[in-house]
């Protein structure tokens, strides 16, 4: 669910973290506590692993020993702020299958996008290259659902100007839900560009109210643990 993820939407090059989304319930906890044995996992911060910290949505964060995978992070997640819960969210996977016969299960990408909608500067412009990588890979044979999530989600003024100019129809439905596009429609890069930044400030803001709360129990967690 994180950079290794974007690599493969195309979004990046390379991540030498692995985020992963969990299933929280007591079987799930106890197969990742033997991966993360296999691994010579050691928890580096506060919060603990437990299932009801995963249920507050926090990330408990984790240094891989084992040679083959010396120093890699892992993090792991259950709920994140404005994504649907996991069973949706596994109902809506993207699978692939390594040469080797290994089956990987990603976050769709309209849910990977969801997920980088952090207050971290880094993740906005992960989030333009993501959807601007589907658009120009899909645009020429585009479904109304592509359709629709460029709409909801390009950051690209052009692009926005273009897909609305291509597709009116979907552009006046989605207008409603994204006032912004009025720009993208009337051809005001401008604008547009202005009311992209504004739509970030205003995402980056709920973000720090969310985790406000978090915050103030990892501060009590980690001085308990001092």
């Amino acid at each position: 669910m994180g950079g290794q993820a974007c690599v493969f939407y195309g979004g990046a090059e390379f991540s030498r973290d692995t985020d992963l989304a969990l299933l929280a319930d007591a079987d799930n906890l106890e197969r990742l506590e033997r991966a993360l044995a296999d691994l010579q996992a050691e928890r580096i911060a506060v919060p603990a692993l437990s299932l009801e910290t995963l249920e507050r949505g926090h990330a408990v964060h984790f240094r891989c020993r084992h040679a083959d995978v010396a120093g890699m992070r892992i993090d792991v997640m259950s709920r994140m702020r404005g994504v649907d819960p996991f069973e949706t969210l596994w109902d809506r996977r993207t699978s692939a299958e390594l040469p080797d016969g290994l089956r990987l299960e990603l976050l769709s990408l309209p849910d990977l996008v969801a997920a980088k909608k952090t207050q971290r500067d880094k993740d906005w412009p992960m989030i333009r290259r993501l959807v601007e990588a589907h658009h120009f890979e899909h645009r020429e044979r585009a479904t109304i659902e592509a359709v629709r999530f460029w709409l909801r989600e390009l950051r690209t003024p052009s692009l926005l100007v273009e897909t609305a100019a291509r597709w009116p129809e979907a552009a006046g439905d989605a207008m409603r839900e994204r006032p912004l596009l009025g720009n993208a429609v009337a051809g005001d890069l401008q604008a547009l560009e202005t009311s992209i930044l504004e739509e970030e400030r205003l995402e980056k803001a709920v973000d720090r109210e969310y985790w406000a709360p978090r915050r103030l129990e990892l501060e009590r967690w980690r001085r308990e643990r001092s």
